[in-house]
């Protein structure tokens, strides 16, 4: 497959559309199209007739097709519900509690000052700190329309945060339901790092640079 990284998944992958189970495989090729996360390509055998504007090939990728994961009602790797995208097997998730003293600071002002935090460590991601309300002005903080969902963690609701008479949007999020592996931050605050000031047990840490900053 040239310039293509694939490697075959070992789950059974089914896509369900208007109550239908619409490809069933137990052979589904892990794809890295681009190099964030990985899609799912089936062995065509295995997919039943869909619209052709959701089956996408690749003539890298013999005797597969990829189904477009939106046109889907729903996915599942073997019998959990899974969202966004493939679990990439290379990524890990820890969520560790922590002592160290976490200070957060947007434009000048502390919005949260915590020795209860959860460091959540997940693979080629910045450490996140997960926050306990009690720790955190949510005095400052005014809930946002936006939504994301991530196939780690859950579905998460966003916060922007008003200080100086200046509204930052979406700096601050939350998991208020996460998935079970990600249920040690339920209900915790987390900062976009890249956009705030973070300082651990005293020391300002320098702003990460991802593609969500």
């Amino acid at each position: 497959m040239d310039q293509l990284r694939a490697e075959q998944g070992p789950k059974r992958v089914r896509a369900v559309l208007s109550g239908k189970v619409v490809a069933d495989t137990i052979r589904p090729l892990l794809v890295w199209e681009v190099p964030y996360y990985p899609t799912y390509f089936l062995p065509a055998e295995d997919v039943g007739e869909l619209p052709a504007e959701a089956v996408t090939t690749r003539p890298e990728v013999p005797g597969h097709v990829r189904i477009d994961w939106q046109a889907m009602d729903a996915w599942f790797e073997e019998d959990e519900e899974v969202f966004v995208h493939p679990r990439d097997p290379g990524v890990r998730v820890d969520i560790l509690p922590s002592s160290r003293h976490v200070r957060v600071e947007v434009d000048g002002v502390t919005v949260a000052d915590t020795r209860a935090a959860r460091l959540l460590f997940e693979t080629n991601l910045p450490t996140r700190y997960y926050l306990p309300k009690l720790d955190v002005r949510l005095d400052l903080l005014e809930r946002s329309d936006t939504v994301t969902r991530c196939p780690y963690k859950g579905t998460s609701e966003y916060f922007s945060v008003r200080v100086n008479g200046r509204s930052h949007r979406d700096l601050a999020w939350s998991y208020p339901t996460p998935l079970w592996e990600s249920q040690k931050v339920a209900g915790l605050v987390c900062f976009l790092d890249e956009q705030v000031d973070v300082f651990l047990d005293g020391v300002r840490q320098e702003r990460p640079v991802t593609k969500f900053g």
